[in-house]
């Protein structure tokens, strides 16, 4: 028997405060998708990056093809033929598509200036991009302007660009439709007859299940656990991750589904947007959810109404009023908030502490005097860090150390702190994991029982079926349809977002 292609014993890793891994040990055969999954704060990622060189072990060993290995670089890594796939983008807005390829190995012509050589560079990504699924001409397009999903792709095309002998993908498919989720499967896929092996992390336990060979589960910086490929199923991975069964994942379907229309949507342009204008109602008490294939304009309507993008035509009212949103500030005092896609980038002030971040949109309604201030502030925090179960040493924890579920509840914290009339959710368990994403749709049923409207946006199909009262699918910037709760179906559902009809 060849020996492991990647073996990790005994990995122990300790953070100010916080005890990461505490022994874990896994292996990885040539050729071989192996999952690890578990619970936000299980270790998933502290392990991957050991792995990859950005973090370095307190304890243990790792070897790759048998032969001790210590990175203390992601170069040493790289070199070594290791790559990873970051959850959190980490791509040079600024530069094209191509540029973000070949940073760092860039191609020249040779001779003494070492002169860029453009053209090889984007016949060689051209390549790799439709490895992808994205179409050759973007790799002239600069980062900036693609939408998240693409951004996401160009991530794994990069790491592609590598000879690897190991990818470590960390939520690979987080931003991606299921038309192109299903392209990775197919890069993935390749890969494994390649004979390169693949770590795999993600909270979708359906792709997992499609795509693991074998499962490691963690559970407080510990293994829990070991699934074959006949023992891969949502239940067992379930039990081992949080230790415990979940009977119900999605709430119980005790709502009436919603009431009178609250926020209505007429005839809605942006600017620079589609000409297809934009009409629809959101309800009181009503979870409607919105569908459609990356580059569909949901995150921009959402962003128009917001504030975020200038309206160029159209109205919007609320209860009944007109309202005349020219920028975010206009929504938040109408009681109108957004949850952004991009947690980090759009959601919070990552650097600043939890408490900064649930105060930073609330200094209104905190008091004038420094006293009364603080004193405000101090409730305001213990009230929805308790409410929220945010897992936090204290409110002056810096935000950005905190894992994803975590985040993602002090953005819901901020927002629900003022009392919405309208919620908006843009991809609402991006990069969380699954007990955190119970909570998170408990939440979310609590507030729609409670007479919130919640317009929600996500890419996540179970997530859609399951937690939407009525769906609307969008296709190349319009508003192809709409299903009801009898009516929504993934084929339903797909056949409006690829332009067919219900």
């Amino acid at each position: 028997m060849p020996p492991p292609r990647l073996a990790i014993a005994n990995a122990r890793k300790q953070f100010p405060g916080v005890l990461a891994l505490d022994g874990v040990s896994l292996e990885l055969a040539p050729g071989e998708v192996l999952a690890v999954v578990g619970e936000n704060g299980a270790g998933k990622s502290t392990l991957m990056k050991i792995a990859a060189g950005v973090y370095r072990r307190d304890e243990g060993t790792m070897t790759l093809d048998g032969e001790p290995v210590e990175f203390t670089t992601p170069g040493d890594a790289i070199a070594a033929g290791v790559s990873l796939i970051h959850q959190e983008l980490n791509l040079a807005e600024n530069l094209t598509v191509a540029d973000n390829l070949f940073l760092g190995r860039e191609r020249t012509c040779g001779g003494p200036l070492r002169i860029l050589d453009k053209s090889t560079a984007k016949a060689r990504a051209a390549e790799l991009l439709t490895r992808v699924g994205l179409p050759a001409s973007r790799a002239t397009a600069r980062v900036e302007t693609l939408p998240p999903g693409e951004k996401q792709l160009v991530e794994i095309a990069r790491a592609l660009g590598l000879k690897v002998r190991i990818l470590i993908m960390d939520e690979p498919t987080s931003s991606l439709t299921q038309r192109e989720t299903e392209t990775l499967y197919g890069v993935i896929d390749g890969l494994k007859a390649e004979g390169v092996s693949v770590l795999y992390i993600s909270h979708r336990l359906a792709e997992v299940k499609r795509v693991a060979d074998r499962v490691v589960v963690l559970r407080d910086g510990r293994n829990a656990g070991e699934l074959a490929k006949h023992e891969i199923d949502h239940e067992n991975m379930v039990r081992l991750m949080v230790g415990r069964d979940l009977k119900q994942f999605y709430p119980k379907d005790h709502r009436k589904g919603g009431g009178a229309p609250i926020f209505q949507v007429r005839d809605l342009r942006y600017r620079n947007g589609p000409a297809t204008p934009a009409s629809f109602d959101v309800r009181a008490g009503e979870i409607l959810g919105m569908a459609g294939l990356v580059g569909a304009s949901r995150t921009e309507l959402a962003e128009a109404v917001f504030g975020v993008r200038p309206l160029a035509s159209g109205t919007l009212a609320l209860n009944g009023k007109a309202l005349h949103i020219r920028r975010p500030q206009d929504a938040i005092d109408a009681g109108v908030f957004l949850v952004p896609e991009d947690r980090r980038l759009h959601g919070l002030v990552v650097p600043e502490s939890v408490g900064f971040n649930l105060s930073l949109p609330n200094l209104d309604r905190l008091g004038g005097l420094f006293g009364t201030r603080r004193t405000a502030e101090a409730a305001l925090h213990a009230n929805w860090i308790d409410k929220l179960r945010v897992k936090t040493p204290s409110a002056r924890q810096t935000v950005g150390l905190l894992s994803g579920g975590n985040q993602q509840k002090v953005v819901y914290g901020k927002w629900l702190a003022r009392g919405p009339k309208l919620l908006i959710l843009d991809e609402p368990t991006r990069g969380v994991d699954v007990g955190a994403k119970a909570e998170i749709y408990a939440l979310i049923d609590e507030l729609a029982g409670n007479g919130v409207a919640v317009w929600m946006i996500t890419s996540d199909m179970e997530e859609l079926l399951g937690m939407s009262d009525r769906v609307l699918v969008m296709h190349e910037g319009r508003i192809a349809g709409e299903l009801t709760k009898t009516q929504l179906t993934e084929e339903a559902v797909m056949r409006l977002a690829t332009g067919g009809s219900t």
